[in-house]
């Protein structure tokens, strides 16, 4: 369904029943709250019944109510600001287990993201990545960690490995002004999605570089710009950004480009415990 729920509740309204008009209405000026609430809850805050709301859903084409609920949540994801994340947050965990809350999500992300990545496109970013002339990997706010350890462990298994740091915009045009075909960008960036970084894939992209984008779906500005896309599923807690998915896609990644690197990658680290034991970059101090 390419329009957002928005735009069908605006042309579908003149079919509406009453109760339906104050589920319209409602998700009209309340999405950010509506997008988070299971049917039952959406029925009783709006005063109508369950059976209502999910008989509103099918009725502006989704398959039930999860798939409305889901549309509500991609399109809202991109748009909320960190108030309305935290207004959310105390709506969804208000009188609940915080801890059984966020890991239980993570876990469900996790499966998800499993699920619904494209394996050939997963080899392809392998391959990729695996064959680059220099690898450019790229993440800013709070994708910068997902860049940073990604950077760390490419290190040591492919030549020319470069993370671009998030600093002002033009010293990021800097780090990578000689990109170019043979090259491969890793743009990292999940909603709210990094106007920087996207400005930067495009750069990328038009100095012939393959560009690979770790993002959340196929709506994302940067999956439009992308050669290889790779989703991973993120959450949004109060006003923090929940990455697990995104960095068990990474790990994946890492492991993936090792595989197709043993012999050399068990001389770099032969040669890398010996320097660790000289220099005693490691403790053993046990008390």
């Amino acid at each position: 369904m390419g329009k957002d729920i928005l735009m069908q509740i605006e042309e579908n309204s003149r079919g509406f029943s009453k109760g339906q008009r104050l589920i319209a209405r409602y998700i009209t000026e309340n999405y950010d709250k509506a997008a988070f609430m299971t049917a039952g809850r959406l029925g009783k805050t709006v005063g109508v019944s369950e059976s209502t709301v999910v008989r509103f859903a099918t009725e502006l084409g989704y398959d039930g109510y999860p798939g409305m609920r889901k549309a509500m949540q991609e399109m809202v994801r991109s748009r909320l600001t960190s108030v309305q994340r935290i207004a959310v947050a105390k709506d969804m965990l208000d009188g609940s287990n915080v801890l059984k809350y966020v890991m239980s999500s993570d876990i469900d992300k996790l499966q998800g993201t499993l699920e619904e990545l494209d394996r050939q496109s997963f080899e392809e970013a392998v391959n990729a990545i695996e064959n680059a002339g220099h690898l450019y990997i790229v993440g800013m706010r709070s994708s910068a960690a997902l860049a940073s350890f990604m950077a760390f462990y490419m290190n040591f298994l492919v030549d020319n490995v470069r993370l671009i740091h998030d600093t002002t915009a033009n010293e990021v045009y800097e780090q990578i002004m000689h990109i170019g075909p043979g090259d491969v960008y890793v743009g990292i960036s999940y909603p709210r999605y990094s106007s920087s970084s996207l400005k930067a894939m495009r750069f990328a992209k038009s100095r012939g570089a393959a560009v690979v984008a770790l993002t959340d779906n196929q709506t994302s500005p940067f999956a439009a710009i992308a050669d290889i896309k790779l989703y991973a599923k993120s959450e949004m807690v109060s006003f923090v950004d929940s990455l697990v998915g995104p960095l068990s896609l990474i790990n994946a990644l890492i492991v993936a480009v090792a595989a197709r690197k043993q012999e050399t990658l068990a001389q770099t680290f032969n040669y890398l415990e010996g320097l660790w034991s000289e220099y005693e970059v490691f403790t053993t101090d046990k008390s």
